[in-house]
């Protein structure tokens, strides 16, 4: 799936902040009834690990060393004991975690390592193909007993996530990264606040108030590029204007189809979708859209956020720029910068059912054992503690003594000092490097302790991020989680054709979005359907219904 290097970029982007995170708010649904778990809570924890007594592994009692794989071209992981995080967790853990490096073409790499029966101790990986082949061939550890034993993921996760998790044989093999029992991130409409103001702040809530206000940029300020999505083609900033015709929105285009009952459907048939893509056009034609939208890289679209050169940005997560550019701005001017608005929804639609984005239980990817491991439950033991609220605290904010100290009577969560603030800087450079560790990030733990420490403090130190998460983008991601894990294997008959309709479906919405009428635009998606069934498009649907109903099942425990 093309949104996950994104999304660690992102993650990156939005974990170097003076508060750090991108992510959740909103009810829970796990084992416990808050988002922090409670003192009584541990106190039950606590008696089950002391009946339980010597069955568990001691971390810190001897050394643990395990070798650690990212499976992606992009990702290196910082020395092990280099920073004053990893550093606190060999001297007090006895852990040390040693590197093994993807290089340039991760597939091949994994191959070798199969093929030489050379397997790491830990992959870290999505929860896709190649994690179902190493699954398949035997090569991982289940984890059942152990989330049994150990407290943090069974009690963080909560019973529904650690369902949605199980395998096809009904086994637990991958330790969730960023899951998550509440909403979180960060998808949505970014706005120059300066050329919002010199225009009259006018009304922008609907796709009509969009269009015109847009217009009204062009004529106003011709240099400045009116709406700038994310990284078109990975469909950001396109696809959020989707959801704004379309009700309880659940990324759809993504998925390369759309509930219609109880069976999933062509996404070109969906009525919301051809009208979100003659909207879109329409913008194109008329210069509205940055005309260079599909072949801009990164640092093209950083450069005109950054410079506030763009009055509407929008994509899966721009904040991670805009909360970057908005403090340079507001040096200069104290007018500037960016803030941001509910989502945009077409007139007649009820603003509280658009979502731009959306998130699931189960975060983003994976860390599996593999039985290359002399001692599997010693390295589960520490990923357990890693993602409960000591380690996240370590990986987050560091060792106890300069950006907090102490607990609260919660007995989880750090009292942050003044330097959480004063050196901004400091915990910033930090965090850049321990983000590169975040492999079993605990969305809810992170989340609402830098939330709830931020709204005690003024409004001028407050984190511009996790304003603007909690009073728009947390408030408008959806639950996705029943759509996970739809793409079948690429080397079955459903795998070929899923490239196939995939290659088909990006061909035809760049055509439609450059496309000279409305009329262009339906022919050329009605063709786009025709290719798709006609390489086996339907037999796809079905392969995905019956996976999405599976998980209904999984959710409902059943």
């Amino acid at each position: 799936m093309k949104f996950k290097k994104s999304l660690f970029l992102t993650l990156i982007t939005i974990l170097m902040t003076a508060s750090f995170l991108a992510a959740c708010s909103g009810s829970n649904s796990g084992t416990s009834s808050t988002g922090n778990t409670t003192t009584k809570e541990n106190t039950k924890q606590e008696e089950k690990s002391g009946e339980e007594g010597s069955n568990l592994y001691e971390l810190g009692k001897d050394p643990l060393e395990f070798t650690l794989y990212g499976h992606y071209g992009w990702y290196t992981m910082p020395p092990w004991g280099g920073d004053v995080g990893t550093k606190w967790i060999q001297d007090n853990k006895k852990v040390t975690v040693k590197s093994i490096s993807a290089g340039s073409d991760p597939a091949a790499k994994l191959n070798t390592m199969i093929a030489t029966n050379s397997l790491p101790d830990v992959i870290w990986l999505d929860r896709a193909a190649d994690f179902e082949r190493l699954r398949e061939a035997g090569m991982l550890v289940a984890l059942d007993e152990y989330v049994e034993k150990y407290p943090n993921l069974k009690q963080w996760l909560g019973d529904a996530g650690i369902n949605i998790l199980r395998a096809e044989d009904g086994h637990l093999y991958g330790f969730p990264n960023w899951y998550t029992n509440q909403p979180n991130g960060n998808a949505g409409y970014v706005i120059n606040s300066k050329i919002y103001k010199d225009l009259g702040s006018p009304k922008l809530e609907t796709t009509d108030d969009l269009y015109n206000y847009l217009k009204l940029v062009k004529e106003k300020f011709p240099k400045v590029i009116p709406y700038q999505p994310g990284l078109a083609n990975d469909g950001q900033g396109i696809d959020v204007l989707y959801s704004a015709f379309k009700e309880n929105d659940h990324k759809f285009p993504g998925m390369r189809a759309v509930p219609n009952g109880d069976k999933l459907t062509s996404i070109y048939s969906d009525p919301q979708f051809v009208e979100a893509m003659k909207y879109t056009s329409k913008l194109f034609r008329e210069k509205l859209i940055t005309q260079d939208a599909f072949t801009q890289t990164l640092d093209q679209i950083t450069e005109t956020v950054m410079t506030g050169n763009v009055a509407v940005y929008a994509g899966a997560s721009p904040t991670d720029i805009a909360q970057k550019a908005h403090p340079e701005l507001v040096k200069n001017d104290p007018d500037a910068g960016y803030f941001m608005v509910w989502p945009i929804h077409k007139e007649g639609l009820d603003k509280s059912k658009i979502f731009p984005g959306t998130y699931t239980t189960l975060g983003w990817n994976v860390a599996v054992i593999t039985k290359a491991a002399k001692d599997p439950e010693a390295i589960f033991a520490f990923l357990d503690w890693y993602t409960g609220p000591e380690g996240q605290t370590i990986n987050f904010w560091g060792p106890e003594g300069k950006y907090w100290k102490g607990l609260k009577e919660d007995g989880i969560t750090p009292n942050f000092t003044e330097e959480y603030v004063k050196d901004a800087a400091g915990l910033l450079e930090y965090q850049g490097v321990s983000t590169n560790f975040a492999w079993v990030g605990n969305t809810v733990f992170a989340d609402r302790t830098k939330a709830d420490y931020d709204a005690t403090l003024p409004e001028e130190q407050r984190n511009w991020v996790t304003k603007w998460q909690n009073d728009v983008t947390w408030k408008t991601q959806s639950n996705a989680t029943e759509f996970i894990n739809l793409n079948p294997v690429p080397n079955t008959d459903e795998g070929i054709i899923a490239k196939r309709v995939d290659e088909i479906y990006l061909q035809a919405r760049a055509a439609a979005i450059y496309a000279k009428s409305d009329a262009d635009v339906e022919a050329i998606l009605q063709k786009a359907e025709k290719d798709s069934m006609d390489a086996g498009y339907q037999k796809l649907l079905d392969f995905k219904t019956q996976r999405w109903q599976e998980n209904k099942k999984k959710i409902a425990g059943q």
